[in-house]
């Protein structure tokens, strides 16, 4: 990963390296979902995969390759797919990238009592103050957690904000799917 802090955590780099990957996509993109693996114990067991990812050269000793998985099924709410998630023992991890709209705490007050569901979705759309924001939150089977944000009006790989306790919920979404 060219752009990503070598001194970062081996998390830390693989949502960096997915943040910049679904940068390279452009916006407007569907979510994508990433297993984690362990890039020495990938090499050591799967060697054609290795290579196959660009692998075989590597000399890090710990760092986590991000595989994408399938398509996410566009018809189903993100919670209920995720909730049918079960990931194999050599899954260390898993990562997300998916693309909002956010409003500032300060919005908060000014919801219309009532709204839900599509209405508050056609709300949050036409507020002056939204930001569209692109996602990326990574969870390890130990609970280790991170995120990358980028908005849309600062895309620029120099004002990604990350943080393990960026977005919550998702990283407990993606935490649930090791849940035995």
């Amino acid at each position: 990963m060219s752009n990503t802090p070598m001194a970062a955590s081996p998390l830390t780099r693989a949502v960096l390296e997915i943040d910049e990957y679904a940068s390279g996509l452009g916006w407007d993109q569907p979510a994508r979902l990433f297993a984690l693996v362990d890039t020495a114990r990938l090499r050591a067991k799967e060697p054609g995969l290795a290579a196959q990812l660009g692998l075989e050269h590597e000399q890090e000793t710990s760092g986590l390759t991000p595989v994408e998985q399938e398509e996410i099924p566009s018809g189903k709410p993100l919670d209920e797919f995720l909730g049918t998630i079960a990931w194999p023992d050599a899954v260390v991890g898993c990562a997300l990238t998916v693309e909002r709209l956010m409003l500032p705490p300060s919005a908060e007050n000014s919801v219309p009592e009532g709204l839900s569901g599509k209405k508050l979705t056609q709300w949050v759309a036409a507020h002056p103050d939204r930001q569209e924001v692109r996602m990326t939150v990574g969870v390890l089977r130990d609970g280790t957690r991170d995120s990358a944000l980028r908005l849309r009006e600062k895309d620029a790989a120099t004002e990604v904000l990350t943080g393990a306790g960026l977005v919550p919920g998702l990283a407990d979404a993606l935490s649930a799917t090791f849940a035995d």
